[in-house]
């Protein structure tokens, strides 16, 4: 592993990826990145909890480094996974952010856990995803089931269906199925409809800086053949699946949505995703999933202000620390 980005404590390493089909992704090279935090100081501890694999949204990449100083300090070996085309893993020329089928990430996930289990020696894997990355993390956990490779399941404000009205999620479902299988790379929406990245960067009105070309506060554009396979994913859910995993879904107490100027509000719900759904369809993600609504979170909750994002990581740790207990107990 090389430096990362993100100065000493952090190493990277780069994920060659399989060829896509022509159309089906961003085109060029595919790589992922992996990147795991290495303490050097006095708090380097050697991880008694396993390792802790981070899976991030839709216009976004792992900058996040106070959740990973947070679970390192509790015993987890932290990773994250820059997906391909996205964040350090976006290619020159490439679309950004853009697959045809959100099952291809799948290879990104299981180069991860690889590298965990079989270099780096962890028997125990807690996969944690945030919005899409949170959709892609259920569909993995669900195809994955049979193979032992992940111990538990946590969904930040995870997209379990579209944040608009019946004609939308219907009608505009079906045109969209339509669009994206005769011309995928076709723009449907040019960027975030929503305060949400305003309410994020320092040089806006939140607090965390970040990287603006491979995080732009406007979004990147949505193209019809992502925005199909999100839709055919959330069908699929609906359905039910079979994540077997013990799961906690985290969302806010409440979504602000349809509104595109940033207010102080913006920054106490979620301006992105509408959490009604996520509490929806918890239960069809598979029999052991407990949610945890978190009051004046924002859509991301770990970037939320200090004392809200604080409850959300306490609530994590929590749970995982009485699956671990129930864990030792068996033993």
């Amino acid at each position: 592993m090389e430096r990362d980005v993100l100065g000493d404590d952090y190493e990277v390493l780069t994920l060659p990826l399989g060829a896509l089909p022509a159309g089906a992704g961003p085109g060029g090279d595919n790589v992922a990145h992996l990147v795991r935090y290495r303490p050097k100081g006095v708090n380097a501890g050697k991880p008694v909890n396993g390792a802790l694999l981070y899976v991030h949204g839709f216009t976004d990449y792992f900058f996040q480094t106070h959740v990973a100083e947070h679970f390192a300090a509790r015993g987890y070996d932290f990773y994250a996974v820059d997906l391909r085309a996205y964040g350090r893993s976006l290619q020159p020329g490439q679309l950004p952010n853009f697959v045809t089928d959100l099952n291809f990430h799948f290879e990104e996930l299981d180069a991860a856990a690889r590298i965990i289990h079989d270099e780096d020696g962890h028997s125990r894997l807690t996969l944690m995803g945030h919005s899409t990355g949170g959709l892609i993390s259920i569909m993995w956990a669900h195809e994955r089931r049979d193979d032992n490779v992940v111990d538990a399941l946590v969904l930040n404000s995870p997209w379990m269906d579209l944040a608009e009205g019946w004609f939308l999620r219907t009608v505009g479902t079906r045109v969209v199925d339509v669009l994206g299988r005769v011309s995928p790379t076709a723009v449907v929406q040019k960027g975030l409809e929503s305060p949400y990245g305003l309410s994020l960067h320092r040089d806006n009105n939140g607090e965390w800086d970040f990287n603006t070309d491979w995080k732009p506060t406007n979004g990147f554009p949505v193209r019809a053949g992502w925005l199909r396979t999100i839709r055919r994913q959330h069908a699929r859910l609906h359905r039910g699946l079979d994540v077997r995993v013990p799961v906690l879904l985290l969302r806010s107490s409440h979504s602000l949505l349809k509104t595109k100027a940033w207010s102080p509000e913006a920054m106490r719900a979620d301006t992105v995703l509408d959490v009604t759904h996520m509490q929806k369809w918890a239960s069809k993600i598979g029999p052991h999933v407990t949610v945890v609504s978190v009051e004046g979170g924002m859509h991301d909750l770990f970037l939320s202000p200090e004392a809200v994002r604080e409850r959300a990581l306490s609530e994590t740790v929590d749970w995982l620390e009485g699956l671990h207990s129930r864990d030792r107990l068996v033993e």
